[in-house]
């Protein structure tokens, strides 16, 4: 069923999108126009994400999680090893899946067991540099489904049915009891409070910790479709109806706990499938769009059509969001379930190309040892294809950024920026393993080390930086 619905999707959306693409509550989506005090874009319209020094940063890296095991033995599969191998390959960002079933597995008690052992993750990005989004994550609603994410105490389906699909589980998302559970979330005033009272909960335990840049407030949330509706209707009600004012509530749990952390915000997974989202704004200074980028028939195990112009349409329709409210992009979450059909090459390559042109960042699914989605095998090993990820990259630039690029085939990338005119002067760069040339035209290669490459300019200096192989 969810194949199916979801290739209507992408056939409608393909009509939709000229017309939607900039329709929402403050009039005409056309990006404003840019100059002297603008924030530097990463692609026309889109501003970066930037941290405390007003640093642009670029986020590469992998989710991490452990959805196996629960109460006293919840995260116990991540490691130290985790984090320090994603370092190690020159991966600066985790994010990080936390479920409110162990947080809150009865209504107001909060396990400090659980918070306890979120912390020490913590403390191991601390550690190797790792900066961490915490996920609020559910798949299929929770445990109430037999998933994850939102407990069985706050799962309320009116008594409506619900068949498992073992073979396509997110398929049960369109369940009628799960659609139920996600309405009363919604709706529920005693929800609604549940659900903010666990957020400010979260933020307030962990505002001060250093590895923090933020949380992310639900993970591919869903929603009810009305009599008479198709999917891609039903999307963009439930985002700019529900969804909307979801975050804005959200947002205001936990703003007085951290005033720092970025918010991400993540439309439907429809998103996925070319249909603009029909979120509208998010009422706070630090929001992140967070949209996922998977297609559906690789999903089902098909190979990568590089004709089909599924990329295309997704960057036309994902751009939309973050150019009409000017907030950065981060994709939560990508990556096909087998990398070894014959053009996942060229996927990988393309897929970095495109995100390049417009995310400041991207986690990448999913960080673990093994088959399946993993990044790795059983060794430690990149599994086929997913070494394309890793790529020299600036991890956090002093100045406005010109522009930032990698050349697969030559096996080069290029940074060229205008140095900040105060504040921090020194840029860093993640360099992979192996033999890289690093050159400064307009800066100075300060020191070299661990993966990493910090670059020294004066202030208002054009700096280009080429890393090469060799």
């Amino acid at each position: 069923m969810l194949r199916a619905l979801l290739t209507a999707a992408a056939a409608v959306a393909a009509l939709l999108a000229p017309a939607t693409a900039h329709a929402g509550e403050d009039g005409p989506g056309t990006p404003p126009p840019t100059g002297p005090g603008t924030p530097p874009l990463t692609t026309p319209g889109i501003p970066p994400l930037t941290d405390a020094q007003g640093r642009v940063l670029t986020l590469r890296g992998w989710n991490i999680e452990d959805k196996t095991h629960r109460g006293e033995q919840a995260l116990s599969a991540i490691t130290e090893r985790h984090l320090r191998d994603l370092r190690a390959q020159g991966f600066d960002f985790a994010r990080l899946l936390v479920f409110w079933d162990d947080l809150e597995p009865r209504p107001g008690r909060y396990s400090e067991r659980y918070l306890r052992r979120i912390e020490r993750v913590l403390d191991w990005a601390e550690r190797q540099d790792v900066r961490v989004v915490l996920d609020a994550h559910q798949d299929v609603f929770g445990p109430a489904f037999g998933h994850r994410g939102i407990p069985e105490w706050a799962t309320r389906t009116d008594g409506l049915p619900f068949t498992p699909h073992p073979d396509d589980w997110f398929a049960e998302y369109f369940e009628p009891a799960v659609q139920r559970a996600f309405t009363h979330l919604y709706e529920d005033a005693d929800l609604r409070r549940a659900q903010t009272r666990m957020w400010h909960t979260l933020a307030t335990r962990f505002a001060g910790h250093p590895a923090v840049l933020g949380y992310d407030l639900i993970n591919e949330p869903m929603g009810e479709p009305r009599p008479g509706e198709d999917l891609p209707a039903a999307a963009r009600r439930v985002e700019r109806e529900q969804l909307t004012p979801m975050y804005n509530r959200l947002a205001g749990a936990v703003r007085p706990a951290d005033r720092d952390a970025w918010l991400f915000v993540e439309p439907t997974p429809v998103v996925g499938e070319g249909v603009p989202t029909g979120l509208g704004r998010v009422r706070d200074p630090r929001v992140v769009y967070a949209p996922h980028f998977y297609d559906t028939a690789m999903e089902a195990g098909a190979d990568y059509d590089p004709g089909a112009g599924w990329i295309e349409a997704y960057e036309r329709a994902v751009t939309a969001y973050p150019r009409r409210y000017r907030v950065p992009v981060v994709v939560g979450e990508w990556g096909p379930p087998d990398s070894s059909l014959p053009h996942m090459n060229r996927f990988y390559r393309d897929a970095m190309a495109s995100l390049g042109r417009y995310a400041s960042g991207w986690a990448g699914y999913v960080w673990c040892y093994g088959g399946g989605y993993c990044a790795l095998d059983g060794t430690g090993a990149f599994r086929v294809n997913k070494e394309l990820t890793v790529e020299p990259y600036a991890e956090t630039v002093a100045g406005t950024v010109r522009s930032a690029a990698y050349d697969a085939g030559a096996g080069g990338y290029r940074l060229v920026y205008r140095a900040a005119p105060h504040g921090s002067r020194v840029s860093v760069l993640s360099v992979p393993p192996g033999a890289w040339r690093i050159t400064a035209e307009g800066g100075t290669v300060v020191r070299r080390g661990a993966g990493r490459a910090w670059v020294r300019a004066a202030p208002g200096e054009l700096v280009t930086v080429t890393v090469r192989r060799g």
